[in-house]
């Protein structure tokens, strides 16, 4: 087990989702229901499914997690652009979080593999 507290990339998908819940608040209210809720619940999987795998037994489930979250960053990286394409939010703002999803898909990545050896 681990403590997801202590994990960097934990800390940092917490930011991630903050920003965004930020940001997604600017959004039209028709899309309260649509597009807010499924980038809401993207980014908050990440975070999530870093802490459940943490919790887990063995590093094999602690990578299964992970995996998820991994996969997660790109749900949320593609609703991001589908928003910024709709005019929702402005690339300026969307670009930092980008590279977060980019810093955070490598971080994970790399902890998936250390699981594996």
């Amino acid at each position: 087990m681990h403590n997801h507290k202590e994990l960097k990339v934990w800390k940092r998908a917490v930011d991630l989702a903050t920003t965004v819940y930020a940001i997604t608040q600017e959004f039209p209210k028709v899309e309260q229901y649509g597009l807010t809720q499924q980038i809401r619940r993207a980014v908050v999987s990440v975070s999530s499914n870093i802490a459940e795998g943490a919790g887990r037994k063995t590093d094999k489930e602690f990578s299964y997690f992970l995996n998820i979250a991994y996969g997660s960053l790109y749900e949320l990286e593609t609703q991001l652009i589908i928003s910024s394409n709709l005019g929702f939010v402005l690339t300026d703002k969307i670009k930092p979080i980008e590279i977060e999803i980019t810093e955070l898909q490598k971080m994970i990545f790399k902890l998936i593999k250390s699981q594996s050896l």
